[in-house]
C-alpha cells in the first residue's frame, strides 16, 4: 500500500510539472509572436506615442522644436 501511495504521489508531481512547463511555453510563444502580446503592446505604445506628439503640436522629432527658446 505504502508503494502505491508514493507511486501515486510522484505521478501527480509529474502532472504538476507538465502543467507548468506548458503554461511557460504558452507564455513564451505568445510573447515571441508578432502578432501575440508583443504586437499588442507595440501598437499600444505607436498609439500612445501618436497622441502625445498630437498633442504637444509635434509629429515626431524633438518635443522642443516647436518652442523656440
Amino acid at each position: 500500500m505504502k508503494i502505491m501511495r508514493y507511486l501515486e504521489q510522484k505521478a501527480q508531481g509529474m502532472v504538476e510539472y507538465a502543467l507548468i512547463l506548458a503554461f511557460v511555453v504558452g507564455i513564451a510563444a505568445a510573447l515571441t509572436s508578432s502578432d501575440g502580446i508583443k504586437g499588442a503592446i507595440e501598437a499600444t505604445f505607436e498609439k500612445v506615442t501618436t497622441t502625445l506628439n498630437t498633442a504637444s503640436g509635434t509629429q515626431g522629432g524633438d518635443a522642443d522644436s516647436n518652442n523656440p527658446k
